[in-house]
């Protein structure tokens, strides 16, 4: 969310505003991260309810919002089908491997497990398969002699805070 605000406030995404930052834990460190700079933000839990009436609302408040493009990081599940046909083509995730290769939770453990020397980080459009949506960018990191899951995250994270705001860019300019 910062490397997004900040190519926003440096304009690296041209014509773009963050309207709202949107978590279902109210003590996300983006929630807190966001009010310092003055973006809105809210908290919509989904304790207690059905996917259907928590996703219900999060659509309800990005149409009021008038969101144009959805930017997810750290959304650790699967959207559904209604939430993906309400803003197609607008959602975009990052995820720490070259997709199609370790989808999923602990990417980064995965590439070491299966011992691969490059790994990094793809931008993509979502759909309703798990980190499956049409491919828009990717960036590799070499995996390194002695590479921990800590040591190889920490290298695909500074490539996701440039990958990111460049893919954003790019999907706006197309539109």
């Amino acid at each position: 969310m910062l490397a997004l605000s900040d190519a926003v406030n440096e304009g690296r995404i041209p014509n773009a505003e963050i309207v709202i930052v949107v978590s279902d834990k109210a003590d996300a460190r983006g929630l807190e991260l966001a009010n310092e700079r003055g973006i809105e933000t809210r908290t919509i839990e989904r304790r207690g309810r059905t996917r259907e009436e928590h996703e219900g609302e999060i659509i309800t408040l990005l149409h009021e919002h008038q969101v144009d493009l959805i930017c997810l990081a750290g959304y650790m599940r699967l959207l559904s089908p209604c939430f993906i046909e309400a803003f197609r083509g607008k959602i975009l995730n990052i995820h720490p491997s070259l997709l199609p290769d370790f989808p999923g939770l602990d990417a980064q453990r995965q590439a070491l497990e299966h011992g691969v020397k490059v790994s990094g980080c793809t931008v993509h459009f979502v759909d309703e398969t798990l980190d499956g949506g049409p491919i828009i960018a990717q960036r590799t990191v070499t995996v390194m002699e002695g590479d921990t899951v800590e040591t190889l995250s920490a290298r695909i994270l500074e490539q996701e805070h440039k990958l990111y705001p460049e893919s954003v860019a790019s999907v706006l300019i197309r539109d």
